[in-house]
């Protein structure tokens, strides 16, 4: 649906995106991950047509983005950090130009505006000057207007920006019901935001791509080791002898003590080896129940920090 070949953005001598490719199918949900300055906002106005670059190519559905702009920016939804709101308007009054501006019918404006409205929880401040709307109000009406003309692709960019935890919640449903229907390109600086949407990520660094893959996978080949956390009932020091014991452990470490002899421990173990069995027998024939045992594998946020920090290219 959306693809990318070595695209390239100067600025003088300085290289705002650098030589950047990848693409994004039909149908699914990309977060697209940087620290400020990275070239994010650069390569969506870029993909979006706001912007020309300066070498490369971005295709949307075959349509070449300098070739065919018109064609391309028909296909694209995009509601940037900022939204493109119109102060003096109502928001009904603003919708409805939108859609003036995007061509849709006469016949279908009406219906339409009301079921995007309806879908952004909208509906009760329409009649409303946009001024006047809250932060979190004004961001939903932005939403709407990358909606409008039912775009293949929306490029979202810090959607849930202003929103309080109750609509960022709703927002993010809403982000995975509109993934069936479109595909959507995904900015967000809220990692766990990511992390629940998207599918795959692509993390920029300094204009390259630093990493793309799923978040899972990405943390499975930065993991040098396996990292459990572990809670048991019993004495602190048998269970580390009796865990030690066990075939791939590298490092156990009583961490907290949760409540009288009930402690949670760190085990490292070979990557390799899924060693969550073997801990359940051993603990059972030796008489120490598992409380609670998690997984400690890297966060999109701990991969994230890795790649931004480092100069190393991982791909």
């Amino acid at each position: 649906m959306i693809e990318i070949q070595n695209l390239t953005k100067s600025y003088g001598q300085i290289k705002a995106v650098d030589n950047i490719s990848f693409t994004v199918e039909k149908g699914e949900v990309l977060g697209f991950l940087g620290p400020n300055g990275a070239g994010k906002s650069t390569t969506m106005n870029i993909i979006t047509g706001f912007i020309p670059s300066t070498e490369g190519t971005v295709k949307v559905n075959g349509f070449d983005i300098m070739e065919n702009p018109s064609e391309v920016k028909k296909r694209i939804g995009y509601l940037p950090e900022l939204p493109p709101l119109y102060m003096d308007m109502t928001v009904s009054e603003y919708l409805g130009f939108v859609a003036d501006l995007k061509d849709v019918s006469r016949k279908a404006k009406k219906s339409q505006m009301a079921d995007i409205m309806e879908l952004v929880k909208i509906t009760d401040v329409r009649g409303r000057l946009v001024k006047n709307l809250s932060k979190g109000y004004k961001q939903r009406v932005g939403l709407a207007q990358s909606l409008l003309g039912n775009p293949e692709v929306l490029i979202l960019d810090e959607p849930t920006v202003g929103l309080d935890p109750k609509q960022i919640i709703e927002i993010r449903k809403l982000i995975k019901a509109l993934g069936k229907q479109h595909t959507i390109i995904l900015s967000s600086h809220i990692l766990p935001e990511v992390s629940a949407i998207c599918e795959r990520v692509v993390i920029i660094n300094k204009g390259k791509i630093a990493a793309i893959d799923t978040p899972d996978n990405l943390s499975k080949g930065m993991n040098t080791v396996s990292k459990l956390s572990a809670t048991i009932a019993g004495p602190k020091g048998s269970i580390s002898n009796a865990i030690e014991q066990i075939y791939g452990i590298k490092y156990v470490e009583p961490h907290i003590e949760k409540e009288k002899d009930v402690t949670e421990f760190i085990i490292e173990s070979d990557k390799e080896i899924d060693i969550r069995r073997p801990l359940f027998f051993a603990m059972a024939k030796a008489g120490y129940p598992i409380i609670e045992l998690k997984s400690l594998d890297l966060t999109l946020e701990d991969i994230f920090l890795q790649l931004t920090t480092q100069e190393k290219e991982v791909i």
